[in-house]
């Protein structure tokens, strides 16, 4: 959690009241996945464009492996910058990465190409961009990186609409291996501490029970021992003594 932190958005559009906002939606000729991969900081941006990202339908970023997610892309043509000039949207594509070590790549996600999606001068456009992280990936915080590609002037350029963090879930929810595993161990623990707390009751009530010892005298005879000695010098001699106390 510490890491997201040091995550932030490298583009972020301001809205213009002046500005005229055009959705950018069926006339975009979307082509699809099997597109030219354009590299990561093959181009420079365009001075002064600015870009925003917004996740529509999941603003937490939480992302299930395997699923699809989609993004929007803002884009604003200021026409102080490029002047009477067309901003010529030509793809936007996106990388996964560690958040703790930005240089090592986990997953070129696809890239996502348009036909005929210009932006006007004085005009924002919003541009989607699904993806789908791979279904083996673990569950945690991951860098995207999202980038925009596009022409002015027949010149290429490309800027960074996102650099931030999204949280990656194992599709089942509840039912992940992770937690089907946590919920065994407590079970374990939970048997071996009731049998724990039995064996010791079981010590307490066995210490309870035992029946006190008795004491036996030294002057206690056994009437088996007075029957055999009886008619003998010793009962005899005892009972002499026995009438002389008297």
């Amino acid at each position: 959690m510490l890491i997201s932190l040091f995550c932030l958005l490298v583009a972020r559009c301001e809205p213009d009241p002046d500005a005229e906002v055009v959705e950018e939606g069926g006339d975009l000729g979307i082509v699809g996945e099997d597109v030219q991969d354009f590299g990561s900081g093959s181009f420079s941006p365009a001075p002064d464009v600015e870009t925003v990202c917004v996740f529509p339908k999941n603003p937490s970023k939480i992302v299930v492996a395997g699923e699809e997610s989609e993004l929007l892309v803002g884009i604003k043509n200021d026409d102080i910058i490029t002047g009477d000039s067309n901003i010529n949207v030509i793809a936007i594509q996106a990388s996964v990465h560690l958040p703790f070590n930005y240089h090592y790549l986990l997953q070129n996600l696809s890239a996502q190409a348009f036909n005929n999606a210009s932006v006007p001068p004085s005009v924002q456009a919003t541009f989607p961009y699904i993806f789908a992280v791979s279904k083996f990936l673990q569950s945690g915080a991951y860098d995207l990186v999202g980038t925009i590609v596009y022409e002015i002037d027949q010149n290429p350029y490309q800027s960074t609409f996102y650099n931030g963090t999204i949280e990656v879930t194992e599709a089942g929810g509840m039912f992940s291996v992770e937690s089907v595993f946590l919920f065994c161990l407590g079970i374990a623990l939970l048997g071996l501490l009731g049998f724990w707390i039995r064996g010791q009751i079981q010590n307490f009530s066995k210490k309870t029970k035992r029946a006190p010892k008795v004491e036996v005298g030294t002057g206690t005879t056994d009437a088996s021992t007075d029957e055999w000695l009886q008619g003998t010098a010793y009962t005899q001699s005892a009972s002499s003594k026995i009438k002389k106390k008297k």
